[in-house]
């Protein structure tokens, strides 16, 4: 059921009005007028700390967010999901990715299908499958164990399993080299080719319909080789070194896969959301079953407080607001997400797709153009490595960005000085932002060095910055399976609570499909018996060009 427009709303006019008296109130005004600002604006949930006392808010902003959020009919939508109702509309399908992480349940049906016993039924053939490859048992065509596992899929079933492995580095098994293909360009799976041997190597294919285009060209390609490369190797011994994540018994059957090492998910599992499923096999084999379940469980912890915390002391649904708060009303157009550990270095690419591909829409659930603006652009990359980098542009130039600082207080290694470094350039970049400096603060430390007054006239406009930046911070005690699936809820229902203020459907991708089949007509086009084009001039004339070099 689609909801008015957005900006006729009651509390959206609200908003409007309340965002013109507050909209030229400094970041430092605020806190200078309330010393205990950050006890207010700060909360935990599920191992986590957010303060997100950094943004341009008042305790009336707030409680005028959270009307929003109830005239948005949030709460209901937010137990339809939980419940398996159909919400993905435009695909008939449940959304159920909470199911995926959740322990036994009462029975939860969806179109006869008992989620709970099936969900756990496929984690109990995960714990088997991933014991036998990490203890040695599991021996490749030659007799060899396994050493290296290689993850072959695309979008989020590369993302997900490939930012988690990397995020829970110091968890994973020593003796497994995790590798991920994604890419159709050949350079992408030839350098992982070349650093493994086909004879203690297993492949995990992950496409749930066993056909995405660029999944199978590698899949084939890395089948073509270990039949090339291996010693004596004959097709019954792909068994050995392939297995699938997938529903399509057919197709995985018909490349060679025993159907015992076919590992299925559902349709009510989106790609993005589907690191909790079977696509997570490979972050299995990497930290081990009991870890992978440590992870559920940090997720199922922010489930449960997302669906059961009050607005007001919901920290999925603060995030989201407040992001609703810059696009919609200050008309910020990116945020960047700035993690302050080195393993979280790929979380940035992950969060691009999990709120660019669910919330990038510009038509409203019956399909009516949407009258604000949705998703802004996700970018980022590990602190401190942006400061030496973009930070610039955040600091001093002539858009505002917002900020997520990402950090954990204790390190995960044991090198000395190094966490208390990496925090304090975290907390400054926060305050910075906040505080900026005034070109008094400037002249007056300037003057203090002696610089000479046309100089310091001359520097001082380069010199000042405007501040009033907002950030959130978002701490956790360590970098654990626990606490990374904690962090990782916290974003995917803080893209749900938004898809439901922007009366968008989160979890389809129309988007990705029309540049596939065009993709498709032009492969055709490039590698087949020349024809006549019927694309545009340039289009035709890069077509040329590439089947003269092919």
């Amino acid at each position: 059921m689609s909801q008015p427009s957005f900006n006729t709303t009651a509390a959206f006019q609200a908003l409007h009005a309340h965002h013109a008296a507050i909209k030229d109130k400094s970041l430092r005004e605020l806190f200078a007028a309330d010393p205990s600002r950050f006890e207010q604006f700060s909360i935990k949930a599920a191992g986590l700390f957010l303060d997100y006392a950094k943004n341009n808010v008042t305790a009336d902003t707030m409680a005028q967010l959270f009307a929003l959020a109830r005239e948005r009919q949030l709460e209901a939508r937010r137990e339809a999901m939980f419940r398996g109702e159909k919400i993905n509309t435009t695909e008939h399908r449940a959304v159920l990715h909470t199911a995926l992480r959740a322990p036994s349940l009462p029975a939860l049906e969806v179109d006869g299908q008992q989620v709970s016993v099936d969900v756990h039924a496929v984690l109990q053939r995960i714990q088997a499958f991933t014991t036998a490859i990490r203890s040695g048992e599991w021996l490749g065509h030659s007799g060899k164990p396994i050493t290296d596992i290689v993850n072959i899929g695309i979008g989020g079933s590369d993302l997900g399993p490939k930012m988690v492995c990397q995020a829970l580095r110091p968890y994973q098994h020593a003796h497994l080299n995790m590798h991920f293909v994604s890419n159709v360009d050949g350079d992408d799976l030839d350098a992982v080719l070349t650093q493994v041997d086909p004879q203690s190597t297993l492949f995990v294919i992950a496409s749930k319909t066993f056909t995405t285009a660029e999944t199978m060209m590698n899949a084939h390609s890395a089948r073509n080789w270990f039949l090339r490369t291996g010693n004596d190797v004959q097709e019954s011994d792909l068994r050995k070194h392939f297995v699938a994540v997938s529903t399509n018994l057919e197709g995985v059957t018909a490349f060679g896969i025993d159907p015992a090492n076919m590992f299925p998910f559902w349709d009510w599992v989106g790609g993005r959301y589907s690191v909790w499923s079977s696509i997570g096999l490979s972050v299995a084999l990497a930290i081990g079953f009991e870890r992978f379940t440590e992870f559920l469980a940090g997720a199922h912890a922010m489930d449960t407080h997302f669906r059961n915390a009050p607005l007001e002391q919901n920290m999925p649904v603060i995030l989201a607001l407040l992001g609703v708060w810059y696009r919609n009303f200050f008309d910020y157009r990116s945020l960047s997400i700035a993690p302050y550990h080195q393993d979280l270095s790929n979380f940035p690419s992950y969060l691009q797709q999990l709120e660019m591909e669910s919330n990038g829409k510009r038509v409203s659930l019956d399909g009516s153009m949407l009258d604000v603006a949705s998703c802004p652009i996700i970018w980022g990359n590990v602190g401190t490595n942006g400061q030496h980098a973009y930070f610039q542009l955040l600091h001093q130039g002539s858009d505002i960005t917002p900020v997520d600082f990402i950090a954990t207080l204790t390190a995960s290694n044991q090198l000395p000085g190094h966490q208390a470094a990496l925090l304090a350039n975290c907390f400054a970049q926060s305050e910075a932002f906040m505080r900026g400096k005034s070109a008094e603060e400037v002249r007056a430390e300037m003057q203090a060095k002696n610089v000479p007054t046309e100089e310091i006239d001359a520097l001082l406009p380069h010199r000042t910055f405007p501040g009033n930046r907002p950030s959130n911070t978002i701490l956790m005690t360590a970098l654990t399976p626990a606490s990374l699936g904690a962090l990782i809820a916290l974003y995917e229902h803080k893209v749900f609570v938004q898809g439901v203020i922007w009366d968008v459907n989160s979890f389809d991708q129309w988007g990705v499909e029309l540049g596939k089949v065009l993709a498709s007509n032009i492969l055709g086009e490039l590698t087949s018996t020349p024809a006549p084009l019927s694309h545009d001039s340039s289009t035709n004339g890069l077509i040329e060009m590439a089947r003269a070099a092919l």
